[in-house]
């Protein structure tokens, strides 16, 4: 039995350094024969080479504790087994690797694991074809480049030119956090008994081409061929949302066919076990909405007619799927909480599979052979990710407890959902996080906290990123608002936000705020916060520019003006479509939902965080933000991160962050 803190000893509120060290459990993958499952295991450190990941086994009867399978510096990733269980095939740069390969682990032999691949522009993303003979992975060509051996001597003469330069004539240039080079994705295949590997693109042009984007790719049933999504559009992003295509490729001849449907973008396609249908997920695009629910759709195979959406009376956005058996099982997100569900294959009989009364799930696994196994990753606002398995009754039954001992001794005050009702007339859910050793009698200060996206929401889940308890621990009450554009709430929600990007949104938030105050004698409303990153750093600049209810602000990775951030991002055409135009069209929003047209207004002490590294809310917007403040000599502070992107994930960053977030409340929240 796992020791637990004593009842007459006080629990320590959450600390960075008590979460970081947290394990980091990896989703499940069930073994064909539906009695294990591996998973991997980060064991975090502050130190990037202390950090240690390796793969671990267990049995699905939890019977014994798991067991690690791999060791070694680097992390394995893409892990799947054999169709016959006999290998583990994974992804790892391993000593010795210039790139990443795919190694095979036997499991009916043991020993060390072998590395398959030797490609020097790397591989990822393997896929078993399903008699378990021959790979299909994807590794990144230099155009016109079809032999690894061509590769390796562009590489080495890129990297003897005596100058540095970047050189694009299409969009984008850039993604997140890294410039477009001119590699293009390439689909190979690999016998697992053969040294040599064959690009199934050696006679593919398209995909040299600077508009073709691969996305997923799977074997049809007999192996005779696969099937991949993409579009052929990628460069016309900077106009209209890229189209995609399905396409299916001979392995034998490499002949390809392709299908398409006007406005519509596909991924993850998946063969029903007979090779009858094809599924995949379909998004609407290029229909004037800044926002489309994702659904499943089955054609049949091969002529591509008589579509059928799967569950399209759910109204939610399906995030995985997986067919097993007669049916097909899915995640889908609802209300803050991704959930499990069950149907035909036909879409009829849905149900939710799960009885979780809290929490989300993800990382769907089961076994083909044994459909009544069901694994997924759980997660809730007050534990860190676990594998647990969906037993028939829908009970969720823990199979991993990787930080149950560790979270045994700290405070966790857990959560409370609220809806009202706003004064549109909508239904508004909330998130209420406690501070640590919560006394009623006490009052204390509010930090409202606004998730990005917009199209997001605040789940019921752990973050590292924003984490509840790690906000609340200083002693403040943390109020969560899924405004209008959050998603799990129907499409129409979600649409909602286009044409009013800020300032209904803005309105929800306060209007939970002040909900709060007047509902709860245990939250001082005379002392008010509100921060948050990506689209909620945008909200948090608007409320900068409109309202005084709050102390203070944070604003990380925010806008404080749409048109520079339009001129720069790596994304721009949906923010076109948000305000009804270009820049240059004479659209109001441009200025009426602009923070920086309202600079004058600007007294509200700001911390500004970014990081360098940032193309999708670019560096230049923060300093913007700065400037504006230091204009208006307004108390202000500006933190960037030169090696972080949109996101802060390096351990000393985070808990620096972290400080300065917590010195800068304590600083303007003070009795």
């Amino acid at each position: 039995m796992l020791p637990t803190t004593p009842y007459c000893q006080k629990k320590a509120a959450l600390t960075h350094e008590a979460m970081w060290m947290l394990y980091r459990v990896g989703t499940p993958a069930v073994s064909p024969d539906g009695k294990w499952f591996v998973h991997s295991v980060t064991e975090p450190s502050y130190k990037q080479e202390g950090q240690v990941s390796d793969l671990w086994i267990a049995p699905v009867d939890a019977t014994s504790k798991p067991r690690r399978i791999t060791t070694g510096k680097a992390g394995e990733g893409s892990y799947a087994w054999s169709p016959d269980g006999s290998y583990i095939a994974f992804t790892a740069k391993r000593e010795g690797d210039e790139a990443t390969q795919i190694y095979l682990l036997n499991m009916l032999e043991g020993g060390e694991a072998q590395r398959l691949t030797r490609i020097s522009t790397g591989v990822r993303s393997p896929v078993w074809r399903p008699d378990g003979k021959m790979l299909l992975f994807t590794s990144l060509h230099f155009p016109t480049c079809f032999h690894d051996s061509c590769n390796a001597k562009k590489s080495a003469e890129k990297k003897a030119l005596p100058y540095q330069a970047r050189v694009f004539t299409h969009f984008p240039i850039r993604n997140w956090d890294t410039w477009r080079d001119d590699k293009r994705a390439h689909l190979y295949v690999q016998h697992i008994d053969s040294s040599e590997a064959r690009n199934l693109f050696a006679g593919f042009a398209l995909a040299d081409s600077s508009g073709f984007y691969l996305d997923r790719a799977c074997w049809s049933p007999d192996g005779k061929s696969i099937v991949f999504t993409g579009t052929d559009e990628w460069e016309t992003q900077a106009y209209r949302e890229a189209e995609g295509q399905i396409y299916q490729m001979d392995v034998s001849n490499g002949m390809v066919s392709r299908y398409s449907e006007k406005a519509m973008q596909f991924a993850s396609p998946q063969f029903s076990k007979k090779g009858d249908y094809l599924y995949c997920m379909r998004t609407a695009a290029n229909n004037g909405q800044v926002y489309n629910l994702t659904r499943l759709v089955r054609y049949r195979w091969p002529k591509m007619d008589s579509a059928l959406v799967v569950g399209d009376s759910l109204d939610r956005e399906i995030l995985e799927y997986s067919l097993i058996g007669e049916g097909i099982y899915f995640i889908a997100e609802d209300k803050g909480r991704n959930r499990a569900y069950h149907c035909k294959t036909d879409g009829s009989e849905m149900h939710r599979i799960d009885r979780a009364n809290k929490g989300s799930l993800s990382g769907l696994s089961l076994s083909d052979n044994v459909p009544t196994v069901c694994l997924v990753n759980w997660e809730s606002v007050d534990a860190p990710s676990e594998i647990v398995r969906i037993d028939e009754r829908g009970e969720i039954i823990p199979l991993t407890r990787w930080n149950l001992q560790a979270l045994d001794s700290v405070e966790l005050s857990g959560s409370e959902t609220f809806w009202f009702q706003s004064r549109r007339g909508k239904q508004i859910r909330n998130l209420l996080i406690k501070p640590p050793h919560f006394d009623p009698k006490r009052k204390y200060p509010l930090f409202v906290v606004m998730h990005g996206g917009p199209a997001g929401s605040w789940k019921e889940s752990w973050s590292y990123r924003w984490n509840y308890h790690l906000l609340a621990s200083p002693g403040y009450v943390v109020l969560l608002t899924d405004y209008t554009g959050s998603t799990g709430y129907g499409e129409k929600f979600s649409q909602d936000i286009l044409g009013d990007p800020f300032r209904g949104p803005a309105e929800e938030i306060n209007e939970a705020a002040a909900y709060v105050i007047n509902k709860y004698t245990w939250i001082d409303g005379g002392r008010q916060a509100a921060g948050g990153a990506s689209y909620g750093g945008h909200l948090a600049n608007w409320m900068q520019a409109t309202t005084r209810h709050y102390r203070c602000l944070i604003s990380h990775a925010g806008l404080v003006n749409s048109i520079s951030q339009w001129g720069t991002s790596d994304a721009i055409f949906h923010r076109e479509v948000i305000n009804g135009g270009t820049p240059w069209s004479g659209a109001a929003l441009w200025k009426d939902q602009n923070p920086v047209f309202y600079a004058e207004q600007f007294q509200t002490p700001m911390l500004v965080t970014v990081g360098e590294q940032d193309f999708r809310v670019p560096l230049n917007n923060s300093i913007e933000t700065w400037n504006v403040l230091q204009r208006r000599k307004v108390p202000s502070r500006l933190i960037v991160f030169p090696e972080e992107n949109h996101w802060i994930l390096k351990a000393e960053n985070s808990r620096f962050f972290y400080r300065e977030l917590h010195a800068w409340l304590a600083k303007y929240l003070a009795p």
